[in-house]
Parts: C-alpha cells; sequence; structure tokens
C-alpha cells in the first residue's frame, strides 16, 4: 500500500497536498475544515505587523478560455486584513487540535531586521511546523518595499533569510517570486542564507482583462483597476520550468521544494514531484472546486503508486529531472513523422489546416466521392506535433518513430554548427 506521507524541509505531513496562504487559509474556521477533508497541511495565509492591511473590494480577476471557468485568475487581495494576534491564537488552537498535520505561517513584514525577530518570536509561541517568507507578492505590498521587491533582489533574499535563520529555529520556507528572469538566482540566495527549504511560485505579475466600457482593467473599483498577481492552470507550465531548474541546478539540486501553481488534479502534483518537489500547495483550484477535491488527488496518486510499484513519495521524486536537459544536447538523429488512423479520422480537417497554414504543409487533402481523405506526406513532415494536438479525436494522430534507434547527434558536434566540437 503506497504511503503518502512527505517531509519537506522538516516539515512532516500525512499527505503532499497542501493548500497554500490564500484566502482558503486565512482563519481558523476555513483550516478546520481542510484539515476535515483531508489535506495535509496549510501555509497560513500571510501575517504582517499590526495595524493590518486593508484590503480593497472587488479582488479577483478572471480568464475564462474555451468554455473553461477560471482557466486563470487576477488576485489584487494583499496579505491578511486581519489583526496579528487574532491570527496567531487561531494558529495556536488549530495545531493544538490537528497536531498530525503541517502548519505553516507565511510571514512578510517590512524589511529591517528588527521586524523580523519581532514576529518571529510570536510565531514561536503558536508552536507551528514553520515559516514560509513570502517574498512574491507582485501587487500592494512590492510597493511597500516588501513581497516581490524583495524577491527580484538575491541579495535581499539572503540577508533576511539569515535573519530568519539566526533568530528562529523554526524550518523555514522561502517563496520565490516567478517575476525575475532566471529563478536560480533567487533560490542560491535563499540556500545561502540557511533557507530549509524554497517554495514556488509565487503569482506572475499580470492584467488579466480590460473592460472596454468602461476602458480600465479587470477587477475594476471604482473606475479604476491594477496589475494584480495571476496564478491557476494556466501558470502550471511556468512553474512546472522553474522547479525544474532548481532541481537540476547544482548549487540547489539538494535544496527541498514546495511546488505551487496551477496544481489541479493528483496528476499535476506527481508531475511536480518527479520534477523534484517533495509536496505541493494548492489554492486556485480549491476555490473554484472547494476542499473535498483533495478526496480525488489522495485516490489518484495512491492509485499511480499501487499501479507503478511505489511505496513512498521518496521512491519516485526527482526521476524525471535527470531526462531534462539544454536543447543543443537533444538527439538530432531522433525522427518521428505524423500517422492518422483512418478507421477514427472524422474527415474535419483541422490538422490539415494547421499544418497547411502554420507548420510544413505535410498533409495532402484529396476529395473523392464526396469525401475528404487527409494522408501524410513523409517528405515533408518534421515530426512537430502540431497535427496531433489540433485533432479532435483522441488517439487518431500518432507520432511513429521512424529513425534507426541507434545513432545520436546533437548541435554540439553537427557540422553545420559553426562553434561545433569536433570529435576525434
Amino acid at each position: 500500500m503506497a504511503d503518502l506521507s512527505c517531509n519537506v524541509a522538516g516539515i512532516k505531513a500525512p499527505n503532499p497536498f497542501w493548500l497554500a496562504s490564500a484566502p482558503p487559509t486565512d482563519k481558523l474556521y476555513n483550516v478546520e475544515r481542510a484539515f476535515r477533508a483531508g489535506w495535509g497541511g496549510v501555509v497560513w495565509k500571510t501575517l504582517g505587523i499590526d495595524p493590518p492591511i486593508v484590503n480593497v473590494s472587488s479582488r479577483y480577476g478572471a480568464v475564462h478560455y474555451n468554455g473553461q471557468r477560471m482557466m486563470g485568475l487576477n488576485n489584487l487581495e494583499l496579505i491578511t486584513d486581519r489583526p496579528l494576534e487574532d491570527n496567531l491564537k487561531e494558529i495556536k488552537q488549530i495545531k493544538k487540535d490537528w497536531p498530525d498535520r503541517a502548519v505553516v505561517v507565511s510571514l512578510m513584514v517590512p524589511c529591517t531586521e528588527k521586524d523580523w525577530k519581532y514576529i518571529l518570536k510570536k510565531i514561536e509561541d503558536t508552536d507551528c511546523d514553520g515559516v514560509e517568507l513570502n517574498f512574491g507578492c507582485p501587487h500592494g505590498m512590492s510597493e511597500r518595499g516588501m513581497g516581490s521587491a524583495v524577491g527580484q533582489v538575491p541579495e535581499y533574499i539572503e540577508m533576511v533569510t539569515r535573519w530568519v535563520k539566526e533568530s528562529s529555529d523554526l524550518p523555514c520556507l522561502v517563496k520565490l517570486t516567478p517575476n525575475v528572469t532566471d529563478i536560480c538566482h533567487a533560490a542560491r540566495a535563499a540556500n545561502a542564507g540557511g533557507a530549509d527549504g524554497v517554495s514556488l511560485i509565487n503569482t506572475v505579475n499580470s492584467i488579466v482583462s480590460v473592460d472596454l466600457d468602461l476602458m480600465a482593467p479587470e477587477p475594476t473599483i471604482d473606475g479604476k483597476g491594477s496589475h494584480g498577481g495571476y496564478c491557476g492552470p494556466a501558470v502550471k507550465p511556468m512553474a512546472l520550468f522553474m522547479v525544474t531548474e532548481i532541481a537540476k541546478d547544482p548549487e540547489t539540486s539538494n535544496l527541498p521544494i514546495s511546488a505551487i501553481g496551477g496544481i489541479s488534479n493528483w496528476r499535476d502534483a506527481t508531475e511536480f514531484i518527479v520534477m523534484g518537489a517533495g509536496g505541493v500547495q494548492v489554492c486556485t483550484a480549491a476555490m473554484h472546486y472547494g476542499f473535498k477535491i483533495v478526496d480525488d488527488m489522495i485516490d489518484g496518486l495512491t492509485n499511480w503508486m499501487n499501479e507503478k510499484g511505489y511505496q513512498t513519495l521518496e521512491d519516485f521524486r526527482g526521476a524525471a529531472v535527470q531526462n531534462v536537459k539544454q536543447w543543443q544536447y537533444l538527439n538530432l538523429k531522433y525522427d518521428v513523422k505524423a500517422r492518422i488512423d483512418q478507421s477514427t479520422c472524422i474527415n474535419c480537417g483541422l490538422c490539415y489546416i494547421s499544418c497547411e497554414d502554420a507548420s510544413h504543409q505535410a498533409i495532402r487533402e484529396t476529395k473523392a466521392n464526396g469525401s475528404r481523405h487527409f494522408e501524410v506526406i513523409d517528405d515533408e513532415c518534421v515530426g512537430c506535433n502540431l497535427c496531433m494536438f489540433a485533432c479532435p479525436v483522441p488517439g487518431c494522430i500518432s507520432m511513429e518513430r521512424v529513425d534507426s534507434g541507434t545513432e545520436y547527434q546533437n548541435w554540439t558536434t553537427h557540422p553545420n554548427n559553426p562553434m561545433r566540437v569536433d570529435q576525434n
């Protein structure tokens, strides 16, 4: 039987599914309901120093695409707007009531040593399992010199992380912003400051839409709008890339990772784990579908592990990292061609349109007896996969390997490369 328990940077939980720091984790009532539903842990909504911040009314914007509601969510909400002492009291209570669940407290205070030491002392009294330093919020707080204003400067990340580690024995996760050119610089800085692990990604700076009547970004507050943080399924590819970059970087490859970003089901979570994450955090999916989605996540991951013969998460954590290579090391001798299953083809022509207009004109259209027929021109097909993705019939178009499977050559040694490395 699969064991889903996890240990991320010394923080233990019965399963790897945690709720991220966000509206679902902003009070005792919510967190208690989440634990009853089966979540393995929570990161409490980010705490700050009193007086509490003030949030706007009308806080979320959304991207709906091709029938999918909330493909992406734009969030203008800031850190907790509840008094610090109210949060601390509830954190202490929830940890007392649910000692086996992970309770991590997200923190964001001004970039001064005394403020960090002040709040850390109060956090330690809650008996929580760890802290998460929020260096990622791209709106509202960054204008105050916090959030991503810190997370975009590696020197600040290292400095504040060191303050925290010198002041507290609590496990410390550093939450990274994706609004940078290279996530590894931030991860290395967190590691240098003594962080026990990193969590990523926080939200992506965004304006998701514009009201063409009001001529203002959405969500609109009294006729005006602002940039916010983008999250949800649409950001998963970015998050997966950044997690992978940290996992394969020699300086941070052993740094524990709590993965965040568009995780909606067990498969999403598993993809992050095989790319090096020790656990995952979920927000938008819970906001969309409710806390009970964790049932399907637990069942799905358990069934998959049992099917594959994995007993623990560590049996497959990071298993895919070794297969992530820079482009110049990919095999240029590998060759695939599209194959159309004529028995399932509905002759819609989408494969032909996509290939003819936007690819390599490698699909031939013929007409006979009033019906259309489509076939692949092997000499023109480059194996780009576009037709397969455009096809609405699952499995109708597949990619078949046609090379010998015995040759290997990458760009570093290719004759067309003017900077090639000659092999003797």
